[in-house]
């Protein structure tokens, strides 16, 4: 774990030593519940970049994968951003990120690269983690460049392959989904 990691055992607001400590006064970064899904739910419909899910679906993740993802709240203690994630069961060494979005007037503070630290310093806190796993729809310029700047600051290197062809969707016409898989992180 780096140092930054470290310091993002306590709340990112807490410690001034890293540079995505640096956002918005009264944001804290929490363990999501229960009660947040419907709130994570109009985050991802209002991103207009996310593939939404079913609202039952993110009261399941607030539920069954809390541990392995992270909200923001502001000084109501609202969610204004998220991240969710699991530990890959065949690769109990990986955290594969499933979403990250913002609210909208809350974007450009550094919001999202904090969660994603505070998060992966937390499961890192309880298991070796040495990689992080995110999928990619090609264009998406913004997720591209977050998780590129969290692999630089946490020392990593980026893989790319395509996990997903465009074909393999049943839905209808769907990017392929692009494999970021970032690691190993620094120790």
């Amino acid at each position: 774990m780096t140092a930054a990691q470290a310091d993002l055992h306590t709340s990112p607001l807490e410690s001034h030593a890293h540079p995505l400590t640096e956002i918005a006064e009264g944001i804290r970064i929490d363990r999501p519940d229960v009660a947040d899904g419907a709130a994570l739910w109009r985050i991802a419909r209002d991103s207009g970049a996310l593939d939404l899910n079913s609202s039952y679906s993110y009261l399941l993740w607030c539920r069954d994968f809390a541990d392995t993802s992270a909200v923001a709240r502001n000084e109501a203690g609202e969610p204004v951003g998220f991240v969710t994630g699991y530990v890959r069961p065949e690769r109990p060494d990986t955290l594969l990120v499933w979403q990250v979005a913002v609210d909208e007037a809350h974007r450009g503070l550094g919001l999202a690269g904090a969660l994603l630290d505070g998060l992966t310093a937390r499961v890192a806190g309880v298991r070796p983690l040495t990689t992080v796993e995110t999928t990619i729809t090609p264009g998406n310029t913004a997720s591209e460049r977050l998780f590129a700047t969290f692999a630089e600051r946490h020392g990593a290197s980026v893989d790319r392959t395509v996990l997903f062809e465009a074909e393999d969707f049943p839905d209808g016409p769907h990017q392929p989904e692009v494999l970021h898989r970032i690691g190993p992180l620094s120790p």
